[in-house]
């Protein structure tokens, strides 16, 4: 096929909806098929391809599966090729994420580039270069002085809600960023992410129209070239649940107004891994009422020597049998090397420290009676947050989703029925961050 021909069919497909496009390009021999077969726009949805309005930054904003990385990687190769002197920085939320996803990653652009046009890739230096003089340079969004004084025309941020917001590391990164992206006519930076409410996240979204274009999508919009299994089942396990609704339809969860949490306050309390040694871990459990259909709330918790409490885990169990939940309490709490195990005993003490005594916990088992109700004794646990003494260790989305739907005034409006496993946390951080020495309720069996 020669260059004109070539052309000509590449307008025609172009000028097809997606799913007619790819009815006539299987229809080809295969020899036909390789000629196009690295043409991104012929097999892009419309929603993976830079829009055509004068923007500065495109956001996008969507599920799991998505096709964000590949929308990513094919951005930066077409900017590459089309500009010998092109100058782009790849920044993910660690080096370590910027080089297996964006850069070596199944749809990472050494992936998707074609042979002979392939960019080559220096780790020792973080640098990708292209045949023609183009050049990539990644960094870690978790430095964000690496990023005061480079230049760049473009940029390719992904997973920007996942950037470490501890002392507004995410935000001075893009800062820095955007300070240093002033190479060329019109620098512009590409942000591909799933939806979190974290600070920079609401930053873009709340951006001038003529500033940022905004693609929104869900993992079924990439049905295509998703197993039908995997779809069927992720949606049967998380449904319109508030996760699945996050991580599968891209919705950007807004906070209940009046709640005691809200997202931008746990994001701002993150952290990767515990940053202090730990003194005492305790694990608390929140025990189901009945087992036909309540969940047992399973939180782990530890005081570190800085005085700042961690929530370490969230193992809470859905609708689990008595010996279930309490073998899985004796399981976790062996697992983390715990102190002592906190159990709400209101549904009856003797039931409860019975069931945990026959999965053979041996730790110190202090059993807690509520004088009060759920939003009363949490109160001063979410007062910590406000205040800064707590922090989590990585996501704990069910139960984060839990603690944003208890309300100040009184009442719930999270998901399920009760917050089970915020309950436990408020129970275990009670212990650590707010109990006196000497209460008389404690009771302890060996």
């Amino acid at each position: 096929m020669n260059r004109r021909e070539f052309n000509r069919r590449l307008r025609f497909l172009l000028s097809r909806p997606h799913p007619e496009r790819m009815a006539i390009l299987a229809a080809m021999t295969q020899q036909e098929q390789r000629e196009f077969r690295h043409v991104w726009r012929i097999y892009a949805r419309n929603a993976q391809v830079a829009p055509a309005s004068d923007w500065r930054t495109w956001l996008i904003l969507a599920g799991r599966g998505f096709g964000k990385t590949r929308a990513g990687s094919e951005w930066v190769r077409e900017l590459a090729e089309a500009e010998p002197a092109a100058r782009i920085a790849l920044i993910g939320a660690t080096l370590a994420e910027a080089r297996s996803v964006m850069v070596e990653g199944e749809s990472g652009i050494l992936a998707i580039c074609p042979p002979g046009r392939s960019p080559t890739f220096e780790p020792s230096l973080r640098r990708l270069t292209w045949p023609n003089g183009a050049e990539a340079t990644l960094y870690s969004a978790g430095e964000p002085e690496s990023l005061r004084g480079p230049q760049h025309g473009y940029a390719w941020c992904d997973e920007v809600a996942k950037w470490d917001n501890a002392n507004s590391r995410a935000m001075r990164a893009w800062d820095n960023l955007q300070f240093g992206l002033r190479l060329g006519e019109l620098p512009r930076c590409l942000a591909t992410t799933t939806p979190r409410a974290v600070p920079l996240v609401r930053k873009l979204t709340a951006g001038r129209a003529g500033d940022i274009a905004i693609t929104r999508g869900s993992t079924e919009d990439n049905t295509a070239n998703l197993s039908a299994r995997f779809l069927r089942d992720i949606r049967t396990s998380y449904g319109k649940t508030a996760l699945g609704r996050q991580e599968l339809d891209g919705e950007l969860l807004e906070d209940i107004e009046g709640a005691l949490w809200t997202r931008a306050l746990l994001e701002s309390c993150r952290e990767p891994a515990p940053s202090s040694p730990l003194i005492r871990t305790v694990v608390a459990v929140d025990p189901p009422a009945t087992h036909r259909g309540d969940a047992c709330g399973i939180v782990v918790c530890a005081l570190g020597e800085d005085g700042i409490g961690r929530v370490l885990a969230d193992c809470s169990l859905e609708k689990p049998s008595p010996e279930r939940w309490a073998r899985k309490v004796a399981q976790v709490a062996e697992a983390w090397s715990a102190d002592r195990v906190i159990a709400e005993a209101n549904q009856g003490g003797d039931m409860v420290a019975s069931v945990l005594r026959a999965a053979e916990i041996s730790l110190p088992l202090k059993l807690v009676h509520a004088t009060k109700g759920k939003v009363a004794r949490a109160e001063p646990v979410a007062a910590l947050y406000e205040a800064g003494r707590l922090r989590h260790v990585g996501l704990l989305p069910k139960l984060e989703d839990q603690l944003c739907g208890l309300l100040s005034g009184g009442g719930y409006e999270g998901p399920g029925r009760s917050p089970d496993r915020a309950d436990a946390l408020v129970w275990a951080l009670s212990e650590l961050m707010l109990a006196k020495a000497g209460s008389p309720k404690i009771r302890t069996t060996g």
